[in-house]
């Protein structure tokens, strides 16, 4: 898009930092990982209608 479009839009422009990428694949907190996954195994996802 041109600057020019970006103005005019209605919608939001989000931006992405290149350097996120370094951090990719990584686990931040694997003990709250595990406990978060134990939990969505036990009682699995709600369903959306859509």
């Amino acid at each position: 898009m041109k600057t020019s479009e970006f103005k005019n839009s209605k919608g939001v422009t989000v931006v992405v930092n290149k350097e996120l990428n370094k951090l990719r694949g990584r686990e931040f907190f694997p003990e709250k990982l595990k406990k978060v996954n134990e939990i969505l195994a036990k009682s699995g996802l709600p369903k959306l209608d859509r």
